[in-house]
This record gives C-alpha cells, structure tokens and sequence, in this order.
C-alpha cells in the first residue's frame, strides 16, 4: 500500500513513521534519566538524613553534589557575618542558592516532554490529511478512468487510511508515555524537593553552630 499510494500520501507516512521512532527512543532516554536521578536524590537524602555537617557528605548524585556545593561557598563567603551571629541573612540566601540549582535540575529532566504532546496532539490530524489528500487522489483517479467500480476505489481509499492508522500508531503511545512521564517527573520533583529542605536544614545548623562556637570563642575572650 505504501509503494502504490501518492507522493503526498507516502511523505505524510513517513512522517508519522519518523514522529514513532522519536517519540519511543526520547521515552527510553527520558525514563533512564529520571529512573537514575531519582534513585540518587534517594540516596543523597538518606545520606544527609543521617549527616552532621555538610563535609560529611559524600558521593551524592549531580543535582545534590551541587546543591552542597553552593551551600558550602556561601557558608565561606558569610564566614564573617556568621561568626557575627548573622545567620538569617546566610541560611537566606543559602535556600535561594539550593532552590535555583533545585529548579535547574528540574528543567533538564522536563527537556523533550513537549515533543511527546507535539505528536500525540497533531498526529492524528497529520495522518488525517494523509487520508483526505488520498482518497481526493483517488476520486480524481476514478473520474479520470470514468470507471466506479469498488475494485478501482478500493485500492486507493486504503492507501489514504493507511495513513490515518499511522497517525494514531504515533499519537495514542506518545500520549501514554508522556502522563507516565509526567507522573515520573513529579516523583523526581518531590524527591528533590525534600533533598532540598533536608540540606537547607543541614546548612543552616551548621551556620547556627558554628555562630555559637564563635561567640563562645568572644564571651571567653
């Protein structure tokens, strides 16, 4: 059907065929990363459940390893106000810092989702098109053969639905994969949310104990 149908027809049906290989091969490296995002929030977490300070966090995945990072830098550069006792302003701007990092984490795991909408949302009428510009091929066919027959219709009405089934071929698995990945983002999403409280939180006793230490350090002086 597809060597027999109209240079349109064939265009539009390789279209939906390329939108299908996307659509799967961005689901499995989507589902990969999150899968693998996810189990290292994870583990950061329990990591800095268990953690007395910030030096005692190691091996945590991409996202947390940053989010420590930028805590540790700010701690460094507020060492001053901190041993002032200034520790609002420095725990502040420690969850600004832990909150963007948060967020950019989020983004890359969310990059490629609107393809999955894309396809799911226009496929069908792609192949639609396909159908009508097929079976228009075809009525022109019968008129130009003056024959209706449905041995003469039949063949080319096919060809156009063809390219109907295509596009539901593409459009109904990238719906399903994109709620899947919506709910798999949500998980990463909320994983990362608490990984974020838990080392705020780590950061900002640190700072607490550490403005106690050094007025301790000024009452003895």
């Amino acid at each position: 059907m597809f060597r027999h149908a109209d240079a349109v027809v064939q265009f539009v049906m390789l279209i939906l065929v390329a939108a299908s290989f996307v659509s799967w091969t961005l689901c499995v490296v989507k589902l990969n990363a999150m899968r693998e995002s996810l189990r290292g929030v994870r583990g950061a977490t329990a990591q800095i459940e268990q953690a007395a300070c910030l030096a005692d966090l190691r091996d945590l995945d991409r996202a947390t390893t940053a989010m420590a990072e930028a805590a540790r830098r700010e701690i460094t550069s507020s060492a001053a106000l901190i041993d002032d006792g200034r520790v609002e302003g420095a725990a502040q701007r420690v969850g600004e810092r832990i909150a963007r990092i948060e967020g950019a984490a989020l983004a890359r795991l969310r990059e490629g989702l609107p393809v999955f909408a894309s396809i799911s949302s226009v496929g069908p009428f792609v192949g639609l098109f396909g159908t009508v510009w097929g079976i228009m091929h075809s009525f022109a066919g019968i008129g130009a053969a003056k024959a209706t027959s449905l041995a003469v219709v039949a063949p080319g009405i096919s060809e156009a639905l063809l390219a109907t089934a295509l596009g539901l071929v593409a459009a109904i698995p990238a719906t399903i994969m994109y709620n899947y990945l919506l709910r798999r983002l949500a998980a990463n999403r909320d994983a990362l949310a608490t990984a974020a409280t838990l080392l705020a939180g780590l950061a900002a006793r640190e700072m607490e104990t550490i403005a106690v230490a050094a007025a301790r350090r000024t009452g003895s002086a």
